[in-house]
C-alpha cells in the first residue's frame, strides 16, 4: 500500500525545510562576520601617488573597545566601519610600527595620507567584532594589552595564544598599555581619601569620583595630605619593578616585548605628573620600546614629534563618521572629503557652517571644531503657522537649536533650544523661557547630603572587605563613619541640592513638537507639555535653521577633550497648521521603511546569535 502524507505532514516538512535554510543562511552570515579569509596587503612604497616623498606627518586613532552592538564606551561594529570606510574614502592607508621607526630613525617617507590605528585594552570582542572590517579596507591595526590580564582568569581579555594567533592572521600587530591598570592617590568629590584602588574597586565607587586621582604610574603614592608614603627609592623600585613585571610576563608569554607603548595615562608633556617619576618613567620606557604613545587628544603627529612623545586621538563610540573627520582635519590641516550621505534629501538644504550628513530618517549635523554647525531649509521663507516634530539624539551636552520665522542674517527669529539637558526658547537674543528637562521628566535628586551619605557607604562597604589588603583601611573608615551614620537631610528638608555634572558621553534622546501660531508657541517634550501659548512679538514668517554647537568641553572622569558636537535630528516633519498639509517630510516611507526595518530586524537577528555563541 503506497504512504500518502497528510497535509499537516506535508507542513511540517515544509517548515522544517524553511526553519533549516534561514538557520543556514544565518550561519554563513554569522561565519562571514567573524572569519578573516584574506591577508593583508602592505601599500607600495615606490607608487608615487600613495608615498609622494612630502612630509605630512601621520594620523594616529586608538579606540578603547568594540562590541557588535556598542555601548557608551564600546563602539559599535556598524559605527567602526562607518569611521574606517569614512578614513579609507579619504585616502588613508595604515600604517605599520617599523613604518613609524623608519619615519623618525631613518628618515624615510610615509605615504601622504598615514594611518596609525590601535585598539586599547586587548578586549575578545575587540579581536572579534573589527577584523572584519579591517579585513575588508584592508587596514592592519595594534593590539594593546595589559600584561597582568595573562594571569588572570576574565574571559573578556585576549590570553597570548589569542594575540599570537592575531599576529599569524597578518591583520594585527601588538603593543602594550602597560603592566596594569590601577590607580593610586584617589579621593572622592568629597576630598574622601580612599587611596589605591584596582580596577574593579575603581569600578565599584567610579560614581562618586571626580578627577581627584592619578594612575599608578604617574606620582609617588601619597597620604591623605598628599604627602609621598614613599621614598624616593622606594618609587624607583615600584616604577622599575612594574617595566620589570612587563618584560617578564611578555618574554615568558608571547617571546618578546611589543614595540608600541601607550603610557597610561600622562598628558603632561612629559612622563608623570612628578618630575621625579617621570624621569623613572622615560629611562624605563626607552630600556624597552621603541615607541611611546604619551598623550590623548590630537590625533596627528609629525617630526617635530619625539618617538617616545607620540598623542593620539580615541574616537568615541557616539561620533558620527563626519565627527571624526572634523577632527582629523582639525588636528592636521589635512585636505578632508565628507560623508554627506543621501544627496536627494540634502538638496532641500543650504549648509552654511559645519558639515551635516543624511541618512534615512536621520540628519547628523556636526559643527566646526569650538564652533557650530549651521543648516538652512530652503523653501521655508514664507513658513508661518505649522507644527514640527522631531526627535533630537545629540548627546546632553551640547547644543540643538531650531530657528523659526528667522530672516537670512538670523537678526530675528525665535529660537527652540535644548542646551546642557535645559530646554531654552529665545526670541532675536532675548531669553523668553527656561526649562530644566530634569525636573520636566520628574526626577527625584538627591541633596548633597544624600549623596554623600551614599558615598561613603559604598566606600566604607569596598574598604572593610579589602580591610587587610590596604594600609590607609583604617583611615579611610574613620572619615566615612561620620558621613555615613550622620542622618542626611533632603531637598524638601532645607538641604542643598546635589547636581550631577553631565559627563560628555551621556546620550539625549528628546522628541519635541512645537506649535506655532500666530503669536503663540508651545512646546512638548516627550509628550508632556513644556510650554503653552509662549506670547511672541517679533516676525510672522521666516526661514526654519538647524544647529549645533560646541559649548563646552565638559566634565569626562576620562578627561577627553573633544571640542566638536554633533546635533541630531530625527524624524523631522513640518505640517501647515491651516489644513494639515506636509510642509517638509524628512521620515522613512513605503518601500524605504519596509527596507530599513527588515535590516534592522535581520541586524537584531544576527547579533543575537553572535551574542549566544
Amino acid at each position: 500500500m503506497k504512504y500518502s502524507p497528510t497535509n499537516k505532514e506535508r507542513k511540517k516538512v515544509v517548515r522544517t525545510i524553511i526553519e533549516a535554510v534561514i538557520l543556514l543562511v544565518i550561519f554563513i552570515f554569522v561565519a562571514r562576520a567573524l572569519f578573516v579569509f584574506k591577508e593583508y596587503t602592505p601599500y607600495e612604497k615606490d607608487e608615487k601617488s600613495i608615498v609622494n616623498g612630502e612630509d605630512k606627518g601621520f594620523v594616529a586613532i586608538s579606540y578603547l573597545a568594540v562590541a557588535r552592538e556598542g555601548t557608551d564606551t564600546m563602539i559599535s561594529t556598524d559605527r567602526l566601519k562607518e569611521h574606517l570606510d569614512a578614513l579609507y574614502k579619504n585616502g588613508y592607508v595604515t600604517i605599520t610600527q617599523e613604518d613609524i621607526n623608519n619615519y623618525y630613525k631613518k628618515g624615510i617617507p610615509l605615504p601622504e595620507k598615514s594611518l596609525f590605528l590601535m585598539f586599547e585594552d586587548g578586549r575578545r570582542d575587540t579581536a572579534i567584532f573589527s577584523q572584519k572590517i579591517m579585513e575588508k579596507y584592508n587596514f592592519i591595526g595594534t593590539m594593546l594589552s595589559y600584561g597582568d590580564k595573562f594571569i588572570h582568569t576574565d574571559t573578556k581579555f585576549l590570553k597570548p595564544k589569542d594575540l599570537l594567533e592575531l599576529k599569524k592572521s597578518t591583520f594585527w600587530e601588538l603593543g602594550t598599555n602597560g603592566y596594569r591598570l590601577s590607580y593610586i592617590n584617589v579621593f572622592d568629590r568629597y576630598d574622601n581619601y580612599l587611596g589605591e584602588l584596582s580596577t574593579l574597586e575603581y569600578s565599584s565607587v567610579r560614581k562618586y569620583l571626580e578627577r581627584n586621582y592619578n594612575q599608578y604610574l604617574m606620582d609617588f603614592i601619597r597620604d591623605e595630605n598628599l604627602i609621598p608614603k614613599e621614598t624616593y627609592s622606594q618609587m624607583v623600585s615600584r616604577i622599575r619593578g612594574d617595566y620589570q613585571l612587563m618584560k617578564e610576563i611578555y618574554t615568558k608569554e608571547m617571546g618578546e616585548v611589543p614595540g608600541v607603548y601607550v603610557l597610561m595615562h600622562s598628558n603632561t608633556g612629559s612622563y608623570a605628573n612628578n618630575e621625579k617619576v617621570s624621569a623613572v618613567n622615560e629611562m624605563c620606557m626607552k630600556e624597552l620600546f621603541t615607541m611611546n604613545f604619551n598623550r590623548e587628544g590630537s590625533s596627528f603627529n609629525n617630526r617635530e614629534n619625539d618617538i617616545f612623545d607620540l598623542t593620539r586621538m580615541q574616537p568615541q563610540s557616539y561620533w558620527y563618521p563626519n565627527h571624526l573627520l572634523m577632527r582629523i582635519a582639525d588636528d592636521g590641516k589635512a585636505a578632508i572629503e565628507f560623508v554627506e550621505g543621501d544627496l536627494n534629501r540634502k538638496k532641500n538644504w543650504d549648509i552654511l557652517n559645519g558639515v551635516a550628513e543624511f541618512r534615512d530618517s536621520v540628519i547628523a549635523l556636526t559643527s566646526e571644531s569650538e564652533g557650530n554647525g549651521l543648516m538652512r531649509l530652503k523653501e521655508s521663507k514664507d513658513y508661518q503657522n505649522y507644527k514640527l516634530s522631531v526627535t533630537l539624539t545629540g548627546n546632553k551636552l551640547g547644543t540643538q537649536t531650531i530657528y523659526l520665522r528667522a530672516d537670512e542674517e538670523r537678526k530675528e527669529y525665535v529660537t527652540v533650544k535644548i542646551q546642557n539637558n535645559n530646554l531654552y526658547i529665545e526670541e532675536n537674543g532675548t531669553s523668553l523661557y527656561k526649562l530644566d528637562l530634569n525636573e520636566h521628566d520628574g526626577l527625584v535628586m538627591q541633596s548633597i547630603e544624600e549623596n554623600q551619605k551614599e558615598a561613603g557607604e559604598a566606600e566604607y562597604e569596598l574598604y572593610s572587605k579589602q580591610k587587610g589588603r590596604f594600609g590607609n583601611a583604617t583611615n579611610m573608615n574613620e572619615q566615612t563613619k561620620e558621613a555615613i551614620i550622620k542622618e542626611a537631610r533632603t531637598i524638601e528638608e532645607g538641604a542643598e541640592e546635589y547636581i550631577p555634572p553631565i559627563q560628555i558621553s551621556d546620550p539625549g534622546n528628546r522628541e519635541v513638537e512645537i506649535t506655532l501660531q500666530d503669536n503663540n508657541l508651545s512646546v512638548i517634550i516627550d509628550k508632556r507639555k513644556a510650554v503653552e501659548n509662549l506670547t511672541l512679538s517679533g516676525r510672522t514668517k521666516g526661514y526654519i535653521y538647524l544647529e549645533s554647537a560646541w559649548g563646552e568641553y565638559g566634565y569626562s572622569q576620562r578627561n577627553i577633550a573633544d571640542d566638536v558636537y554633533d546635533g541630531v535630528f530625527e524624524n523631522l516633519v513640518i505640517r501647515n497648521i491651516e489644513d494639515n498639509s506636509i510642509l517638509f517630510d524628512n521620515q522613512l516611507h513605503g518601500l524605504d521603511k519596509a527596507i530599513f526595518n527588515i535590516n534592522t530586524t535581520w541586524n537584531h537577528i544576527i547579533n543575537w546569535f553572535i551574542n549566544s555563541l
